[in-house]
């Protein structure tokens, strides 16, 4: 298929109101792959920019943590440097993430930009070059929440995507099993927009260390990113992310009126099979309603809920302990919810608490080494 018509399958599928003409092969069926990496038949569990719990994000040690404690992925997101270099920060404004504001030779770089729609400010990775990034360090996003993350503040540089990938290989050598990168796409419309498109040289990557459907998903809140990064024929599985509320910013930029919630009926989620093999919703819309995991596997799609956290003020009231929102609540039992309702994957900052509770559930001879 010419890659322009697949693109436009892809976002045709995701919208509510039109059907796509000419269907693409989804990334699991054409690579012979489950969509899966590792192809075991539990749940994945999938470090949340490492293990954000413990250490700052997006960190090595962060990465490094949440495999040493049973990850089975590590999801780094993806912002470019002003040369075109991919890094992984939450956001590509970094005030929050790391030293920036520290850095007297940086302070006429803050500014103002609209990113998707809303103004915001502060520092942004597309206004530095990696040499210039590289001398900044990270910091815990949530101090006031992590209070003991602090510690590490300040130790670990901004890593690049390719260092991420090396690091994966490393710790999939060292631990004796594959580790899979799973890179989101960060605001890519806002960045094609500006030069900088992230699908390009995220196939650069992937290319130059050919990975496969077993090391890398490639997921995003935006179809047509997932569509750019279809046209790169690598042919690795797919995940689209979908929020609670609102709709992605490609499909409003573009006057398309399809929402989220559009996306997790039945329809929206056999559209989305067509050119995704996972979904990726807010672990609350898996619980109200009930039906968007059914019908999800129903269109053959892997479920992966986000974002579990062990804090009191992010479990359901029914799961928290005490009165303050920073203390750990019942996470166990959140995760054994989950579990029993036939989740594929949990994102999550404390990726130790979901796989022992993962394997608790499997029995005592669960192995995850």
């Amino acid at each position: 298929m010419p890659a322009q018509p697949r693109r436009r399958s892809i976002l045709l599928a995701a919208g509510a109101a039109t059907a796509a003409t000419a269907l693409p092969v989804t990334a699991a069926v054409a690579a012979g792959s489950s969509g899966r990496p590792g192809g075991s038949g539990r749940p994945v569990v999938i470090g949340h920019r490492g293990a954000a719990g413990w250490r700052p994000e997006h960190t090595a040690a962060a990465y490094t943590y949440a495999v040493q404690t049973g990850a089975d992925w590590i999801e780094p997101d993806l912002v470019p440097t002003k040369d075109h270099v991919l890094v992984v920060r939450h956001e590509n404004e970094i005030a929050g993430t790391t030293d920036v504001a520290k850095h007297p030779e940086f302070a006429d770089r803050r500014t103002t930009k609209t990113v998707d729609g809303r103004p915001v400010t502060g520092w942004f990775t597309e206004d530095f070059t990696l040499a210039e990034l590289k001398t900044l360090r990270a910091v815990e996003r949530l101090p006031l929440i992590r209070n003991r993350n602090t510690v590490f503040d300040g130790r670990e540089p901004v890593m690049t995507f390719e260092e991420v990938v090396k690091l994966a290989r490393e710790l999939s050598r060292r631990h004796r099993r594959r580790i899979a990168v799973f890179p989101e796409t960060k605001h890519p419309t806002y960045f094609r927009s500006i030069g900088l498109p992230l699908e390009p040289a995220l196939a650069r990557i992937v290319r130059r260390y050919r990975l496969d459907a077993d090391e890398c998903v490639v997921q995003s809140f935006e179809p047509s990113s997932l569509a750019a990064f279809a046209e790169e024929r690598l042919r690795l599985p797919l995940w689209q992310a979908l929020g609670t509320t609102g709709a992605p910013y490609d499909l409003v930029a573009a006057g398309d009126p399809t929402t989220y919630k559009d996306m997790m009926t039945a329809e929206g989620l056999r559209k989305i099979a067509r050119y995704a093999d996972w979904i990726g919703p807010d672990k609350s819309s898996v619980v109200e309603p009930f039906t968007l995991l059914a019908d999800a596997h129903r269109a053959g799609l892997k479920v992966g809920a986000y974002t579990f956290r062990a804090e009191n003020q992010y479990l359901p009231a029914q799961f928290r302990r005490g009165t303050n929102p920073n203390e750990f609540g019942d996470a166990f039992a959140e995760y054994a919810l989950h579990f029993g309702r036939g989740v594929d994957a949990v994102v999550t900052d404390y990726p130790d608490i979901a796989a022992i509770a993962r394997d608790a559930l499997a029995g005592p001879a669960a192995d995850r080494s």
